[in-house]
Parts: structure tokens; C-alpha cells; sequence
């Protein structure tokens, strides 16, 4: 899927960290200069250097995570996100319904500044999407980017934006006929157990409906066992069909570089029809 080079989809790592790590480390390098410059302690010049060293190769691998998550550098960004719509059964889901031209309305939970959002509907041309977002301060995306973005990605005509929060969605039950979240339940703080954001958006989607959830699922102190998870969904008739990918970061379109446990470890992709 091509997308637009002039659009501002922001990063993970954003601007603002990689400025207070450049400063850091520049504090850092001037600290441990003068104290190998006027210190009398070799203790203390070995422990400045080892900081400076250590914020120093922290730094390099932030910012060279920044790059490969931009989505106009190195793309994986928009890697995950294909490997997201990919497995979203959009299609299979509206002729089960006899819909045979893709229509319809999908929901893109916590969406950022709408780069998933828009590849959705890029993808689905006579489909609808709504993008959610909190957009609290401590991320750099709004509403009016959202806008701009899908605007130049040609897709104004067909979505939308608005607030919300995942944990409560401002949508009755069975609103949608789809819906699609990139990395966004476990952010949720007004919700102490992230499974429950998970029902809370299957429970805004029309029975027979498609649905492609991506987060740190993985990971059992946020989600516990996910056979057991999705023996839970079934039995409460919250999916019909369902299917899970572990560790999606060991795709070949993920590099080892950023797996580390404060990057992309433990993500996985559920998947199916509600």
C-alpha cells in the first residue's frame, strides 16, 4: 500500500525523547570531561565515562529505532500496519453478511494520527472509517493532523474523526461492521485490566462482523494466558471465529534491532469474525 509522503504520521519514538537523550548525553560528555580534566578520583572519571558510554549507546539505538519506525525512512511502521489489514477478513465478513462491494463501517480504535486509519480505508474504497483517539498531551498527534493526513491521502470523503476513550466507547452495541487497533490497549490507563478494553471493542461490533486487534498480547502480565483469553471470548459469544498470531515482531518485516523488552516484544495479532 502506498502512501502519501507528505503526510505526518508522527513515530514511536518521538521528537521530544530523542531531544532530552541528545541533551542527556551532551551533559554527560561535558561532566565527564572536566572530571578527567580536574578530578583527583579515578573512581569517579571510570563512573562518569560508563554513563556517559552507556546514555551515549542508548541514544544511538533510540534514534536509530526513530528511523527505521518512520514511516517515510525505514517503514516499519507501516510494515505492522499492512501485516495488520492483511489479516483483517474485511471482505470475508461482508459477503457473510451479502455485501459484495466491501461497504460498510469500520472503527479504528485509538488511531493516532490516522495512519491506520487511512490505510484502511485506502484498502476498502467504498468503506467507511471512524478513527477514536484520547490524544493526551503526552502524544504529539491531534485531531485537526488526523484531517490533514486523510486528506492527502484522498480519503477525506470517507473518514472521520473524533475523542473517545477505548475503555468506554461513545458507540451503542453492534454500531460497526468492523473493527481494527494498532498497539493501543495496553496504553489504556482507564482501564486496569487491558482484556477488558478488548471486549469493550468487540462489544461496538455487529455480530458477523470482522475485527484485527494488534497489542502486546503476548505479554501474560498484561493479558495472562491467551488460550485461555480466547476460550473466554467464545464462551461469553463475543467472536465467532477467531485466530491469533504470538510475537509478531518475529516477522521478517521486524528487525531484531528493536526487539528489545521496552520496544516490540511480546506483540501478536487476534483476529476473526465477532
Amino acid at each position: 500500500m502506498k502512501m502519501s509522503k507528505e503526510a505526518d504520521y508522527g513515530n514511536w519514538v518521538p521528537a521530544s525523547m530523542m531531544k532530552m537523550l541528545w541533551t542527556a548525553l551532551l551533559i554527560c560528555a561535558v561532566i565527564s570531561t572536566l572530571t578527567f580534566l580536574f578530578s583527583n578520583s579515578d573512581v569517579l572519571v571510570i563512573l562518569t565515562a560508563i554513563i556517559s558510554i552507556a546514555v551515549f549507546c542508548f541514544t544511538v539505538y533510540m534514534d536509530r529505532c526513530r528511523r527505521l519506525f518512520d514511516f517515510k525512512g525505514g517503514g516499519v511502521m507501516g510494515d505492522i500496519h499492512q501485516f495488520l489489514v492483511d489479516h483483517f477478513p474485511w471482505l470475508e465478513s461482508r459477503k457473510m453478511q451479502n455485501v459484495n462491494d466491501g461497504s460498510g463501517l469500520i472503527l479504528d480504535i485509538g488511531c493516532g494520527a490516522g495512519a491506520l486509519t487511512n490505510r484502511v480505508a485506502k484498502t476498502y474504497s467504498n468503506a467507511r472509517v471512524i478513527g477514536v483517539d484520547y490524544w493526551g498531551a503526552e502524544w504529539s498527534y491531534a485531531r485537526s493532523q488526523c484531517e490533514k493526513n486523510a486528506a492527502l491521502e484522498g480519503a477525506a470523503d470517507r473518514v472521520s474523526f473524533q475523542k473517545g476513550d477505548a475503555a468506554k466507547l461513545d458507540f451503542a452495541d453492534a454500531t460497526f461492521d468492523g473493527a481494527v487497533s494498532n498497539f493501543v490497549f495496553h496504553e489504556v490507563r482507564s482501564a486496569k485490566d487491558k482484556r477488558d478494553v478488548v471486549k469493550e471493542a468487540l462489544r461496538v461490533i455487529k455480530p458477523g462482523g470482522a475485527f484485527a486487534f494488534q497489542d502486546m498480547f503476548a505479554n501474560k502480565s498484561l493479558y495472562g494466558d491467551m488460550n485461555d483469553f480466547i476460550e473466554e471470548l467464545r464462551k461469553e459469544g463475543l467472536v465467532k471465529k477467531v485466530h491469533y498470531i504470538a510475537n509478531i515482531e518475529k516477522q521478517d518485516f521486524v528487525p531484531d534491532f528493536v526487539t528489545a523488552p521496552w520496544m516490540i516484544r511480546g506483540a501478536g495479532l487476534l483476529y476473526g469474525i465477532r
